[in-house]
């Protein structure tokens, strides 16, 4: 019996190994999140299951709309569901970042604020991180050490939520949370204040408004002042919330959004690709995150692609990209009728970033011509010489995605804690390595408008942060969608159908007249 339990145990271990290694673990598709599936990102769409004729609620198929809108034009009254789905986008703040750590634990004093905190505030923050540990075999093939990411989830958190005077974007009609009262109240003060407008609620806030009316949570979708709630519960509470966050060895992303969000957010995916030793271990590879905000999808992608900066490594790392878009998979359950079905696969989303440490490298170049122009800050012969660049311009990778223009000194590689380049000062040739912009932002997709590209002077590691800040047009319903059923109360449905059943009516009758006669 022990020889039997030892071969067991033997066994198992062996296929968690393998699995790790083959990056096909049982839990490769799990991520940590603030919220929970009973209580939080599922939340709307429990509420949007539960319409039901015996619920006081009928189903009406959204193809009928246009005839809807077709008849309001000759007088018939549009309902306050067309007028609300006319009007449907808004502007969000998306604050994108990525760190190559380079192998180091954060000390509790590590400031974030230099790199996270720049005005104005964002809605959603997107935080990617390469070397949370150190590459090496005990890492690579061994039990995946948490603890780096838990320190850098804690130093996040408190950076983002740092007790200071409330800020809204403007560029967002943030909807105040039933549970946010009065720490919320003051926001949609300073909104009115700043734009003249109130708060509006969404398209799908009113297809549930009749639940909300009767758990007595209507203030949330219709708050118009900052006196509607006087609790102070909500003092204490984060503005920002971990949406999710996934670690494969050393790479590390994570997502931030306002609490007063994640009501909106649903359909949550991870998938990882290993593109490390033999092509599948993850010292090397992509997370990447899909998710669908109101009725936009989302895409991040946080890679850290082949290092070297021989004569055709550059080739290594374009067969890193193309194999993580083929394998890329966001796996989801059976469609359901009337909710729109995410996409399973990088491309297909609506706005996508693709962020890391991309490591292109500058094609050959004289050592003593780069630092004479960076002495200079004369950047524009070497991004020229950029490989990056080169291959996009060339066709092989990442056609049809934008980059903004760079303006800051090449973010690789740095001596700890100085500001010389490693090159510079180091008599190992092991160690040297030419200055390039390893670190990069990418984005595609319509809607997407990029307000600053820069990096930070953090000089923790060989590596500068770099970030990036966006303004992306935001859908807020599924109109240009797929058709899919709404739910609305049966007196409305009544009201809706009752002008078009007229209508056709009228018209048929002169025929059936004239049949008759």
């Amino acid at each position: 019996m022990k020889q039997e339990r030892k071969i067991s145990k033997s066994s198992s271990w062996t296929k968690a190994v393998v699995k790790k290694w083959l990056n096909i673990q049982s839990g490769a598709d799990e991520f940590h999140s603030d919220y929970t599936i009973n209580g939080g990102m599922n939340r709307v769409e429990r509420r949007r299951k539960s319409c039901s004729d015996e619920s006081g609620r009928a189903v009406v198929p959204e193809e009928l709309s246009d005839i809807w809108l077709i008849e309001s034009s000759d007088g018939i009254r549009r309902t306050r569901f067309e007028e609300e789905e006319s009007s449907a986008t808004e502007e969000l703040r998306m604050f994108v970042g990525t760190w190559n750590v380079g192998g180091k634990t954060p000390h509790d004093g590590l400031n974030l604020m230099e790199w996270i905190k720049s005005p104005p505030p964002a809605d959603i923050y997107v935080l990617g991180f390469q070397e949370i540990v150190p590459l090496n075999a005990g890492n690579v093939l061994g039990a995946e050490d948490s603890g780096p990411a838990a320190k850098w989830l804690s130093l996040i958190r408190q950076a983002l939520n740092t007790k200071s005077d409330p800020e809204i974007s403007p560029n967002y009609t943030h909807t105040p949370d039933s549970h946010q009262k009065t720490s919320e109240s003051p926001l949609l003060h300073e909104l009115q204040h700043q734009t003249g407008l109130k708060p509006r609620p969404s398209f799908s806030d009113l297809l549930s408004i009749e639940n909300e009316l009767k758990n007595e949570e209507s203030g949330r979708f219709f708050s118009t002042n900052s006196d509607s709630s006087t609790s102070d519960e909500g003092s204490e509470q984060s503005k920002f919330c971990l949406a999710a966050s996934k670690q494969m060895v050393g790479l590390f992303l994570c997502v931030w959004v306002r609490s007063d969000l994640y009501q909106h957010i649903s359909s949550l995916k991870v998938s990882c690709v290993g593109r490390g030793i033999m092509g599948y271990l993850g010292n090397k590879g992509s997370i990447s995150i899909s998710m669908t905000l109101h009725q936009t999808t989302f895409c991040f992608v946080c890679t850290h692609l082949a290092s070297g900066e021989k004569e055709g490594d550059e080739f290594k790392r374009n067969s890193d990209v193309i194999e993580i878009l083929k394998r890329t998979r966001f796996y989801n359950s059976s469609s359901i009728r009337g909710k729109l079905v995410p996409p399973d696969n990088i491309l297909d989303h609506d706005k996508i970033i693709w962020l890391g440490d991309l490591n292109y490298r500058l094609a050959s170049t004289c050592e003593d011509t780069i630092f004479k122009l960076l002495k200079t800050n004369d950047w524009q012969p070497l991004l020229e010489k950029d490989q990056l660049r080169i291959e996009q311009k060339a066709g092989r990778i990442f056609q049809g995605w934008n980059e903004g223009r760079i303006c800051f000194a090449p973010t690789y590689k740095y001596l700890a804690n100085s500001d010389n380049y490693a090159v510079q000062t180091s008599a190992s040739k092991d160690k040297r390595r030419t200055p390039a912009w390893c670190d990069r932002i990418l984005w595609k997709g319509e809607g997407v408008k990029q307000n600053c590209y820069v990096r930070g002077e953090s000089k923790f590691s060989d590596h500068r942060p770099v970030y990036s800040v966006f303004s992306s047009q935001l859908n807020l319903n599924n109109k240009n969608r797929n058709p899919v059923s709404t739910c609305v109360p049966n007196r409305e449905a009544e009201q809706l159908f009752l002008p078009f059943r007229t209508q056709s009516c009228i018209q048929c009758a002169p025929r059936r007249f004239s049949a008759a006669a």
